[in-house]
């Protein structure tokens, strides 16, 4: 009896630390169910953007972040897991098997979580170095996605599609609407970006950073983008199970990132748009389905970034069956 109910503790701490997940627009789309031997992983459709997401690929995604995020919990507490990825409801289930002795690697990473947040400041001159983006192409595939770093030339390619996507989504008022219900102000139901969490302005920079058309506060920063990094995040499949595995792939890669003191930031809107996606996957040679842009950087120090964005209250995510 007392090895189930400290089972169940495991998997409350779990789902409580998945609460901190990234998600699009900071949606928490997401529902944990505990049960005394399993955890449970559900979407939440009515947290979902159905205008900027309609077939549910940033849902997903950010509910494989969420997963990501109750594994390394489990983790650091001791405990081996198993995944199972039904094919239907739930999303993904996770069963503690043996409680053991504590990694020190995976206590790290879960100080990771901790501290790892979204900043859109512009980056500075100081590039990441090559040896730190081997380890973030690495990490990504062993966490079941590919990092596709781009060259200049294609960063150029990049800013195209970012700006076609970008004309293509501000021409549509149905998304705006959706945007501003979501984003600016001071977000006290727990969910979306507040201002505080958004530049004063959106950065001059050759990849377009995303106009959320709310006023924000935060500095956006004397930098440009010239020494920052820009990767594709791809996979072989483009199922439900696909973005979901995606998921798991930026929570791991944003971790480690944070980890080596780089700033990740996530670019979906080339994704977003089905003729953008498109030239995408030529830039990628074919090889795969593109699930995410991300931007890697080093930020001033001296200038404090913005606080972790507002969560829901846990009774809101997470249900307990004794």
């Amino acid at each position: 009896m007392a090895a189930d109910t400290h089972r169940q503790q495991a998997l409350q701490q779990a789902a409580n630390a998945a609460r901190y997940a990234p998600s699009v627009h900071n949606t928490q789309p997401w529902r944990w169910v505990v049960r005394p031997d399993r955890l449970e992983l559900y979407a939440v459709t009515d947290r979902q953007l159905p205008v900027q997401d309609p077939e549910g690929h940033l849902l997903l995604t950010s509910c494989g972040t969420a997963l990501h995020h109750a594994c390394i919990a489990l983790a650091a507490a001791g405990w081996s897991y198993r995944i199972d990825r039904p094919a239907d409801a739930p999303l993904a289930v996770l069963h503690p098997i043996e409680l053991g002795p504590v990694d020190p690697t995976a206590i790290r990473h879960f100080e990771q979580l901790q501290v790892r947040h979204t900043d859109r400041r512009t980056v500075t001159d100081d590039p990441v170095a090559p040896a730190v983006l081997d380890d973030l192409v690495q990490v990504s595939e062993a966490a079941g996605a590919r990092l596709h770093v781009l060259s200049r030339d294609q960063v150029i390619e990049l800013a195209v599609l970012v700006e076609h996507a970008q004309k293509a989504e501000g021409a549509d008022e149905r998304l705006q609407a959706e945007t501003a219900a979501w984003v600016g102000g001071e977000r006290p139901a727990g969910t979306g970006i507040p201002a505080a969490s958004l530049p004063q302005e959106v950065p001059l920079t050759t990849v377009a950073e995303r106009d959320f058309g709310a006023a924000g506060s935060l500095p956006p920063g004397a930098g440009h983008d010239a020494a920052a990094t820009y990767g594709v995040l791809y996979g072989p499949g483009d199922e439900p199970a696909d973005w979901l595995r995606a998921g798991e792939a930026l929570d791991a890669l944003w971790l480690k990132a944070t980890e080596h003191g780089v700033s990740l930031l996530p670019l979906s809107s080339p994704v977003e748009v089905p003729f953008t996606r498109f030239e995408l996957r030529r830039m990628l040679g074919d090889i795969g389905y593109p699930y995410l842009v991300v931007r890697l950087g080093s930020l001033d120090p001296d200038h404090a970034g913005p606080a972790h964005t507002p969560r829901l209250p846990t009774d809101q995510v997470i249900d307990v069956v004794e």
